[in-house]
């Protein structure tokens, strides 16, 4: 065999060895790891939590104020419980009648207010994340959480000071998962949601999916009722679990 001839079969073997291990790991894939990333585009929804457009109710256009900074007002509070409750509040929420929350025309969502009770000085610090109340004299609707703690919920209506001290984090509500694998084989997405319910993540779900004509099983860690809670949990996973990213269901 020629010099020349030589180095071309060994050069022809060893990109065999090559293809062949490349062959052998994109097999193993299947078996042993995730065989899916983040989706190129954010599955996050963009939706806010507020909103600084005019509205118009009976007749009357309210409009929403930019900034709550230094806001101070005197008035008649009220409040409203298990009928509203579950119901959608005007920032996209679940009204929850034992959260401590409230009701105002044109305060910015999320504003912080200090609401003092003037008949009893009683004083608690709510959320602004709905609109009204539309009732002629009154100011500030509070759930039904803020009114037993200020003495209202018996009487119905009081003389209340409420003042703007700052404001809350906007949180996006909705129901999102963290996607922690996706795999060719569907024992290997048990063994990680067995993982996943082992460590507390009771309502975890595994999804198939067809990727490219292929048939995937996506282990998903959840439900997280916010994006902000499910922020904290994806940091936690991803100390052992590098690739897992948050989707919206």
């Amino acid at each position: 065999m020629t010099p020349n001839k030589a180095t071309f079969m060994r050069i022809f073997h060893t990109a065999c060895a090559v293809l062949g291990s490349l062959v052998l790991l994109w097999s193993l894939a299947g078996c042993m790891g995730s065989v899916e990333g983040p989706p190129h585009s954010a599955s996050i929804p963009s939706k806010s939590t507020g909103t600084f457009r005019p509205y118009t109710i009976n007749g009357q256009t309210y409009r929403p104020l930019r900034s709550a900074n230094g806001y101070v007002e005197q008035g008649i509070a009220s409040w409203y419980g298990s009928d509203f409750h579950g119901k959608p509040t005007a920032n996209g929420e679940r009204y929850d009648m034992h959260a401590m929350t409230a009701a105002h025309r044109t305060l910015p969502m999320n504003t912080k207010l200090m609401v003092t009770n003037l008949r009893n000085n009683k004083q608690t610090t709510v959320r602004i994340n709905d609109r009204g109340p539309f009732v002629k004299n009154r100011i500030l609707d509070l759930s039904f959480a803020a009114a037993k703690r200020l003495g209202v919920v018996g009487p119905g209506t009081a003389p209340v000071r409420i003042k703007a001290v700052g404001s809350w984090p906007q949180q996006v509500r909705g129901r999102f998962y963290i996607q922690t694998g996706s795999y060719r084989e569907k024992e290997n997405a048990l063994a990680q949601y067995r993982e996943l319910r082992s460590r507390g993540y009771d309502h975890s779900r595994i999804v198939r999916a067809n990727v490219n004509g292929v048939h995937v099983w996506r282990v998903q860690a959840g439900v997280f009722p916010a994006l902000e809670v499910a922020r904290s949990h994806l940091a936690r996973l991803e100390r052992t679990i590098p690739s897992c990213f948050i989707l919206a269901d």
